[in-house]
């Protein structure tokens, strides 16, 4: 009973072709391609194809299905009714892919278009029928002796022969080969043709009785062995004269066997009687059994020549070593396809040869060509095409919305970004974009992103590249706000001191800054405050004469840093101002020392201060000993504080700040600016704190350590 039943599903499956053709035919009736090929004929030799590679049958019956879809309202439903949802998806998928192509042909896009073709499907064999369709096409015309139009030999040449030599798909790639060189290069291909069919019958001959000659000797010495004679393709014939500047006659390989033997002592052995019965050609031996291909490809080449002089090229190789070469992961795509030997401009990505090689076993040529892939299988799957309005093929990572999309077609369309069609209807930002999509951004004349977009649980990004340029484009904005703010200040107070006609490039030098915008940006902080800017400007006042010996007394135009009854104790000068240094952020306990400034008075460094050390090696006379003065503040006074950097590094993540901020609050240290630089998921953050001393700041490192996530935290 079961095997009955076995029975039925199996005369079931080989009556599917029939079936198919038999309800599409009606429909593609009278229908032609732009080119003017009849649909139901291009059918047909699609379907031909397919079977000549031992296609399934459901591929064989979506060769007619994916066309007659086109002709119906409502295809999916009809179809599904008449041969169930696998077959209708093989069809729909197929035929959906075609019309994306039709749009984005004009587009110099190969690379794109044929990883597009790749990723595009769930199911593998959705790429077959693409490849199969195309050989058709190009027979077609090949029969007919019309020109293939440029875009679709440009195409084919840069999509699909490379596309069916990296799945391994040889029975295709070879025959797409030698009529796209028909076609761009008629005079080239009608020479070689003319040289290799001279005397056809003569060489065909010639190959079959040493086919023969060679098996019968090899199996009289034990060696069950199978020959057989491998033709030289013209497309390949004229890559070879090329790349190694060959004329027709130095080739050695036109004449080719494949000698396929069980075992790879076989595979000696057999070398060893051919080197023994023909004159080897020296430099023409290599053994890739014992030294593989990088691709894992394995076999023994040699070139001899026979009693006439006559070069072969003989290949020797283990069944195992030959599928593995003809279908498995060894396929030779990658280096076929470098240089002046390959196609021109197509480049072997090596970040895909782990992705091509497995759906070269999902596709699983041979016996079992027809199993779907497995839900889930593509190994493309990881990336998404879709097209701009004018058809440019945009990738993205899977998951992508619309304004991932914007980011990838311009940095500035994705700030500007408010709205988006796909496929001409309006739809959310945060929507899902899927392969063949087209996506039109509605933009604001003005303006930047949301930081809403920021938000990883509305959704809104999935690419990194394009999480860093909105991030970017806010570091931008608070840096800008901060210049804004010093700029303002810095013009009020030369306002007021009738100094407008003074420039800010010039004040900018004068303080010690590159340029007026990091003058601005250091005012903007609180680094550097407008009473340290009006001291600078004052004309220094006459100092008083001094007897000789006397201790000279400085006086700080800029004023103490301190505040209340704090202080810093400076040997040797009585009443002298101070200032922290803006580098180091000294305060107490640290090991503190001074450096006499010209007309600004003691700069006060941490010991350890590099900034410090410079300056004892360019004028080592200045250095002073220092000391913190009284920490306890005068009755009725606030205590001094002193600015401290404190540095921040940890796994970016939302609400990162906010917990910092809040072991920072919980402590009483009060934050006066924070800095935040985004790179690769990872954050920096320096911070700038008061602190009367840094025992308690230390206590405060300690649980930021301890956060998940922080990799640093320590001062500046």
């Amino acid at each position: 009973m079961s095997t009955h039943g076995a029975n039925t599903g199996e005369e079931a499956a080989a009556a599917l072709p029939e079936r198919a053709r038999a309800f599409a035919a009606p429909l593609m009736e009278g229908r032609s391609s732009p080119a003017g090929e009849a649909m139901l004929a291009h059918a047909d030799g699609t379907a031909a194809i397919l079977e000549g590679m031992d296609a399934d049958a459901e591929m064989r019956a979506a060769a007619h299905l994916c066309y007659a879809a086109a002709q119906l309202s409502r295809p999916e439903p009809v179809l599904t009714k008449a041969f169930g949802a696998a077959l209708t998806r093989l069809a729909l998928e197929t035929l959906r892919l075609e019309a994306v192509q039709a749009r984005s042909r004009a587009l110099p896009q190969g690379e794109t278009v044929r990883r597009m073709l790749l990723a595009f499907s769930r199911d593998a064999r959705v790429v077959v029928l693409r490849l199969a369709s195309r050989l058709q096409t190009l027979r077609w015309h090949a029969a007919e002796g019309r020109d293939l139009p440029p875009e679709l030999l440009h195409e084919t040449a840069q999509v699909f022969a490379p596309l069916a030599n990296r799945l391994g798909i040889w029975q295709i790639k070879w025959e797409i080969e030698d009529l796209v060189l028909r076609a761009q290069e008629p005079a080239v291909y009608r020479a070689i043709a003319q040289q290799l069919g001279a005397k056809r019958r003569e060489r065909v001959a010639e190959m079959e009785r040493q086919r023969t000659a060679l098996q019968a000797a090899l199996r009289a010495q034990g060696i069950d062995a199978q020959v057989s004679g491998r033709p030289k393709h013209i497309s390949s014939i004229v890559r070879k004269m090329r790349g190694k500047k060959l004329a027709f006659h130095q080739l050695m390989d036109v004449r080719a066997l494949r000698v396929l033997v069980p075992t790879e002592a076989a595979c000696y052995a057999t070398l060893a009687w051919v080197h023994s019965h023909f004159a080897p050609v020296p430099g023409e031996f290599d053994d890739y059994i014992a030294r593989p291909k990088a691709n894992g490809y394995q076999s023994l080449h040699t070139v001899v020549r026979d009693a006439e002089g006559r070069a072969w090229e003989v290949q020797i190789r283990t069944r195992a070593m030959h599928e593995m070469a003809e279908n498995g992961v060894a396929a030779h795509w990658a280096y076929k396809e470098a240089g002046v030997r390959g196609y021109a401009g197509v480049s072997a990505a090596s970040s895909d040869d782990a992705k091509l090689a497995t759906l070269r076993r999902l596709l699983a040529w041979g016996r079992e060509v027809g199993a779907q892939q497995p839900e889930g299988g593509n190994p493309f799957d990881d990336r998404i095409y879709v097209l701009t309005p004018d058809a440019r093929i945009v990738e993205l990572p899977a998951g992508a919305t619309p304004v991932d999309f914007a980011y990838a077609v311009h940095t500035e369309l994705g700030h500007r970004c408010r709205g988006a069609r796909i496929d001409g209807a309006m739809a959310p930002l945060h929507t899902r974009l899927a392969n063949g999509q087209s996506v039109e951004v509605i933009a604001a004349k003005e303006g930047g992103p949301s930081r809403d977009w920021l938000n990883p649980e509305l959704h809104y990004l999935a690419s990194p590249r394009a999480r860093a340029k909105v991030r970017a484009w806010f570091n931008a904005q608070h840096l800008h706000e901060t210049i804004a703010r010093g700029r303002e200040v810095v013009e009020k107070l030369l306002q007021r001191l009738g100094r407008t006609a003074l420039a800010h490039e010039a004040l900018a030098a004068g303080m010690g800054f590159k340029s007026a915008e990091a003058l601005f940006e250091s005012v903007g902080k609180d680094e550097l405050s407008p009473r340290s800017i009006e001291a600078a400007l004052r004309p220094p006042e006459a100092k008083p004469a001094t007897a000789p010996d006397a201790a000279p007394v400085l006086r700080s135009p800029l004023g103490k840093a301190t505040r209340g009854g704090a202080g810093v104790l400076v040997r040797g000068m009585a009443g002298v101002l101070t200032q922290p240094a803006r580098c180091c952020k000294p305060a107490p306990p640290d090991e503190i020392a001074g450096y006499v400034t010209r007309g600004k008075g003691v700069t006060i460094h941490r010991k350890g201060c590099p900034e410090l050390r410079h300056l004892a090696q360019s004028a080592p006379e200045r250095l002073i000993e220092a000391a913190w003065g009284s920490t306890e503040a005068a009755p009725g006074a606030a205590a001094a504080s002193y600015p401290v950097g404190v540095r921040v590094q940890a796994s970016d993540r939302s609400g990162l700040l906010r917990d910092i901020s809040d072991i920072f609050a919980r402590a009483r240290v009060n934050i006066t600016d924070v800095q935040t630089h985004l790179a690769d998921g990872s954050a920096r953050m320096d911070f700038t704190v008061q602190v009367a001393d840094t025992r308690r700041l230390t206590q405060v490192l300690a649980q930021l350590k301890k956060m998940p996530g922080v990799r640093h935290a320590g001062r500046v």
